[in-house]
């Protein structure tokens, strides 16, 4: 397993759809693997493949609470198949966009079809923080992040803060090269 680099907004690869894997297989796998080993590390709840730079359905979650024995996801194709008209409100943030967090309404209860680590078609229905998570990777598969779904004004401060970070790593890096 290896940690794979994450991918901080303002990127445009974060605003790509990604495809559809064929089947769960043995290079699937060592993905999911990879991508949940960088989700614990970074720390985080949930991953999705174009975070790290692959353009393809795949996620990862855990929403154990510290203290609780871990309950890793794998899911390659997540797709909603019903939700609820009930909402909820978290606050996300995401590893993509560190340190930045909002409010997001989401439907309460989803019920999800995706492939799981062994290639079987699978449906599960999904409530609270999980719903939320889920709900979440999958966005960021259709090139949406949780952002685009708060007020233009808070998304512009947040994008806006990003790219100020950004710009003051990247010359810490050169002054620290040269």
């Amino acid at each position: 397993m290896a940690l794979l680099p994450i991918i901080t907004a303002p990127d445009p690869r974060l605003k790509r759809v990604a495809a559809a894997v064929d089947a769960v297989d043995y290079d699937v796998r060592c993905l999911m693997d990879d991508m949940l080993e960088t989700m614990y590390a970074a720390p985080g709840v949930g991953l999705a493949a174009p975070q790290v730079g692959v353009l393809k359905r795949v996620i990862v979650a855990d929403v154990a609470r510290a203290g609780e024995k871990p309950q890793p996801m794998h899911m390659a194709n997540p797709e909603i198949i019903d939700a609820s008209g009930d909402i909820s409100v978290f606050e996300e943030g995401c590893l993509s966009l560190p340190e930045q967090f909002a409010e997001v309404k989401r439907p309460n209860t989803v019920r999800i079809r995706y492939l799981d680590y062994e290639n079987e078609t699978r449906e599960q229905d999904m409530d609270g923080f999980l719903a939320t998570c889920v709900q979440h990777e999958i966005d960021h598969l259709d090139g949406v992040l949780f952002v685009d779904h708060i007020s233009s004004l808070k998304r512009g401060m947040i994008l806006r803060k990003l790219t100020k970070f950004k710009k003051a790593d990247a010359k810490a890096e050169a002054k620290a090269g040269a």
